[in-house]
């Protein structure tokens, strides 16, 4: 929903010159710390915080923020909604949002339509507060999977914003501060993994020195030390004593708190039902634990410029319900800056209910303030290890087990990832004593199998009266991803459902019922996707029951819209490794490109007052037999001889069924709305008559004769009902400025041996951008006329080289030169980085070619790749002249342009178009070529009084020495001056 428009919206400011974060997010892409998703979240985050000013979501939305701008002009909506909706922009903005497309759907068409109904009765603001939680702070759910790397996202966002309060210190948008909740119950898997934060590297995000001078800020602490006991020294409540102790530090700043949300939060707290709504009661007795709790919350509210971050925001309703009344609470006092919830879905169990008007609501299955959305389908063909899942019909949960270890065995048994940690197989139990009585014994037989023993089973629970585990295996369960574990097979008993980060576990069974809570089916199942070694193909493996198979894929259906048989495909895929691209168009101070296009504007001239329909229908009643086929059937008198025996005509045939108000509808319907069932029935006697004449009497049944053209005879009824027109054109010349890259389209391709420069030199291009000062060091010289040999001699060899500059022949050209040759022509072309020839290495070749000749050099001439549509606005609108009359004949997208520049704007423009032989001929090429070689530079070089604009065509099956010799002539010719 909203994190499309947001995304859209940001992918535009990241490439506008009102946009102060480019060089840092290019930074983050270059240095490869984060996963794309990851450095595509903080995106959306800083997008919010700087451009949208960190302003609550329903705010931006009614101010307009999210609009896209569509003409009311050309919607289906009466005057005085089109008036309202000018004027009233949260109006519009909510007409906007109701229209986007969900799958080809509609979003919300039955609020479109009530907008339209009662456009000037609806509260506004009052229904886009109420879709966004009536909050009046600004917050944001990211939402990734499992294995994503949510925690280091947080730790991203922190010292984002601590770099940018320090820049501003009084800009209240940036948290000083930061508390992060841990759901419900979670505190022993989840706390811990938190704690990673410390470790995270914030060079991935910042330069030095910053990076290092905002760790040395952070302080972490945890909350989680019950109220002491009467007889201790120590303070009552150590929780709010620690708080305490920070609050008296003048200007505090780089506190980062990690509580237990229900523990200590959400403590002293009730959810009581009154009718359909539940409110929150906080307790304010006497009562000891009553004013501990309240401290403790009372005191985070005063932690100043507090960023709340919320992990698995949404897992159980009413300690949402609770959370969302205390951070309310916090807000009143002034500290809060941010709320942040993350989750591995934002999708809801049950749907919410907004209501409209005192009839009609929406109902929304996602959850509103989602900005952020990445499906754990693209996890899993991306960077998540690839699973199978696999589920065991009609066998007992013992045999599962077997099943599903001797499976582990054969596919991971000699598994070792590049830490030294080997493949390991998590198997849960629902009950203790199942574990240890049968369970434990039986794999200690099994593993025997395959030369393993007991030590290499780890049991993990918290015992109970009857079995307790040593310490040990506590710190062997924390220890499992190093490299000395030699645990392969971990029995667990209520632990490691959410949380657990143990990216060696490449397996899972769930064989039987209980053996974790069913809402938790589809975490438990994940806990074996995590990645282990980067840009590896990993696989995992899990083997369920029936009863939680079912579970799963329901969850996967409600939560991430997928499902087990998806997930299995796309572990069978190979993993997309796609290519960042860059947009240069700032550094280059690239221009728009001025033209003028041929405007043609199609209109029909009645030439009639009126239809004239009874006249026209009699007419084809008087012609109706024009419309029927005779058809002669002949017969032989003997099979065996060449001899007629006899014809007969045949009158009727036919099997649909007729009805003469069928059949009217079906030419209103085919008239597309320009006639309607109620004029035709005007005009009943005639068609009645028409209908007579095409149907007959079949066995008792009214049926069409099909010897009746009935398309031209229906298509004469809708002519009958319209008055003659006369198409006529009018043609204006128009001008138009367009940009070379719409930058907010430039998104990854898929990775291929076509795409131009290679990366090492994308990223020296981009260092070089940023360091100007060291441009001369970095480039050095280049021997062009060295290099423009040595190219012809690969040319000349390409049959041996194989097709040219493929990673082996473009490395053999680079080291003949001290630098990469792409890195010296950064000041003449790559408008983006890099560029995608995927379509063509003619198209590569070519750019090559031209940036090694002499005379594209000495004029300072620039060359840019426009031939990818959708990133280019610079498209000719093609026409073909038919008698006095202009067709449109499609769009043309040149190839290149190469240009030269007077007082930076653009002076000359050569488009340059490049063909293989076999598109060289298509008719539709021919033609659009034919109009921008004649009409397009005619009418331009006219309009701007001088030769502005040139076309040169090159086709592959030339030799190179004629192309090398047309490119230098027209580079004479056209950029003589």
């Amino acid at each position: 929903m909203l994190q499309n428009i947001i995304s859209y919206k940001k992918n535009q400011w990241l490439n506008s010159s009102d946009c102060s974060i480019k060089p840092l997010i290019d930074y983050i892409r270059r240095t490869g710390g984060l996963r794309n998703t990851q450095t595509e979240a903080i995106e959306q985050y800083l997008f919010l915080k700087i451009k949208g000013e960190n302003k609550p979501l329903w705010q931006l939305f009614s101010e307009g923020f999210f609009i896209n701008g569509a003409d009311l002009s050309t919607l289906n909506i009466n005057q005085t909604a089109r008036d309202f909706l000018a004027k009233n922009i949260s109006a519009r903005a909510l007409f906007e949002f109701s229209r986007m497309k969900k799958n080809g759907s509609t979003l919300l068409p039955e609020l479109e339509n009530l907008i339209k109904e009662k456009v000037d009765k609806l509260e506004y603001e009052k229904i886009i507060k109420a879709i966004f939680y009536n909050v009046n702070y600004a917050d944001y759910l990211f939402s990734l999977p499992m294995g994503a790397g949510k925690t280091y996202l947080m730790a991203a966002f922190m010292y984002l914003d601590l770099y940018f309060a320090l820049l501003e210190p009084d800009n209240k948008n940036f948290a000083h501060n930061f508390l992060v909740l841990v759901p419900s119950g979670l505190k022993s898997s989840i706390v811990p993994s938190l704690k990673t934060i410390e470790n995270f590297d914030p060079t991935w995000v910042l330069q030095e020195p910053a990076a290092s001078n905002l760790k040395r800020m952070l302080k972490f602490e945890v909350l989680d030390q019950p109220k002491t006991g009467k007889k201790s020294i120590k303070a009552r409540n150590p929780n709010a004593h620690k708080v305490n102790q920070y609050l008296s530090q003048p200007d505090l700043m780089g506190l980062v708190l990690v509580v237990n949300a229900e523990k200590v939060i959400l403590d002293r707290i009730d959810v009581v039902q009154e009718g359909e709504t539940l409110r929150v009661d906080f307790h304010e007795t006497d009562d000891e634990k009553d004013k501990y709790a309240n401290e403790l919350r009372n005191l985070i509210g005063k932690i100043p410029n507090l960023e709340i971050m919320i992990d698995e925001v949404h897992h159980a309703a009413t300690d949402e319900v609770k959370l969302r009344q205390v951070v309310n609470k916090w807000n009143e006092v002034g500290n809060v800056t941010t709320v942040l919830g993350f989750s591995g879905t934002p999708y809801l169990t049950s749907p919410d209910s907004i209501s409209l008007d005192e009839k009609n609501s929406l109902r929304f299955s996602q959850i509103t303030n989602t900005v952020y959305y990445y499906p754990l389908i693209d996890g899993i063909k991306t960077f998540l290890k690839k699973p199978t899942v696999k589920i065991a019909f009609n066998l007992e949960p013992m045999q599962i087990i077997e099943k599903g270890v001797e499976d582990f065995y054969a596919q991971y048994k000699n598994t070792k990832y590049e830490n030294g940690s080997i493949a390991k197989l998590a198997i849960y139990c629902g009950k203790i004593e199942r574990l240890e009585k049968e369970i434990y014994p039986a794999l200690t037989k099994l593993v025997a199998k395959f030369g393993d023993n007991e030590e290499s089973i780890l049991k993990y629970h918290k015992g109970n009266k009857v079995f307790k585990l040593p310490k040990e295996n506590e710190l062997e369960y924390i220890s499992l991803d190093q490299s000395f574990s030699n645990k392969r097979i971990i029995l667990l008993v209520q632990v490691g459902k959410e949380g657990w980060d143990c990216r060696s576990l490449t397996g899972v069974i769930l064989s039987n019922k209980g053996d974790c809570p069913t809402n938790m089916v589809l975490q438990t199942s994940c806990r074996c996707l995590r990645q282990v070694d980067k840009d590896k193909h990993e696989t995992a493996l899990v083997w369920l029951n029936e009863h939680n198979a079912t579970t799963l894929n329901k969850q996967l259906k409600e939560e991430q819209h997928t499902s087990i048989d998806e997930i299995n495909r796309a572990g069978k895929e190979k993993a997309v490794d796609e290519v960042q691209r860059f947009s240069r168009m700032d550094f280059l101070e690239l221009p728009l490109v001025d033209f003028y296009q041929l405007k043609v504007e199609y209109k029909t001239i009645d030439i009639e007052d009126n239809p004239n329909t009874e006249k026209k229908l009699n007419d084809l009643i008087s012609n109706i037999d024009e419309y029927k086929t005779h058809v002669v059937i002949k017969t032989k008198k003997n099979f065996s001889e060449d001899v007629v025996g006899g014809t007969s005509v045949l009158t009727d045939e036919g099997l649909e069924n007729a009805s003469f108000d069928f059949w009217l509808s079906e030419i209103a319907k085919e008239s597309f709305n320009t006639i309607f069932f109620a004029e035709l029935k005007l005009q009943q006697n005639s068609l009645q008559n028409i209908f007579s004449k095409i149907v007959y009497t079949k066995k008792t049944k009214t049926v069409f004769n099909e010897l009746y053209d009935r398309n031209g005879i229906n298509s004469k009824v809708r002519l009958a009902f319209s008055v003659k027109k006369r198409l006529e054109t009018e043609t204006e010349t128009i001008p138009k400025s367009a940009q070379l890259l719409v930058a907010e389209k430039l998104n990854p391709f898929p990775r291929n041996e076509k795409f131009y420069p290679v990366e090492e030199e994308v990223k020296r291009i981009l260092h070089v951008d940023t360091n100007t000062t060291r441009e001369t060091e970095l480039t050095g010289d280049v021997d062009e006329e060295k290099a423009t040999s040595l190219y012809q001699k690969f040319v000349e060899n390409s049959k041996s080289l194989g097709p040219l500059f493929t990673p082996p022949a473009y490395e053999e050209f680079r080291k003949q030169f001290d630098l990469p040759f792409a890195v010296k022509s950064k000041n003449q072309t790559f408008h983006y980085l890099p560029y995608n020839f995927s379509q063509s290495l003619f198209e590569r070749d070519t750019l090559i070619q031209v940036l090694l000749l002499e005379e594209f050099n000495n004029r300072k001439l620039e060359v840019y790749y426009n031939g990818e549509r959708g990133l280019t606005e610079f498209e000719i609108k093609c026409f073909a002249k038919e008698g006095k009359y202009w067709r449109n004949i499609g769009r043309y997208t040149a190839d290149f342009l190469i240009v030269n520049r007077k007082k930076k704007e653009l002076h000359k423009i050569l488009i340059l178009e490049t063909k293989g032989e076999g598109f060289a001929s298509k008719p539709d090429f021919v033609k659009k070529k034919n109009y921008v070689e004649t009409e397009f530079l005619k009418t331009n070089n006219e309009k701007f009084g001088y030769k502005r604009f040139d076309f040169l065509y090159l086709q592959d099956d030339e030799p190179m020495p004629n192309k090398l010799a047309k490119l230098k002539t027209k580079f004479v010719e056209f950029f003589n001056d």
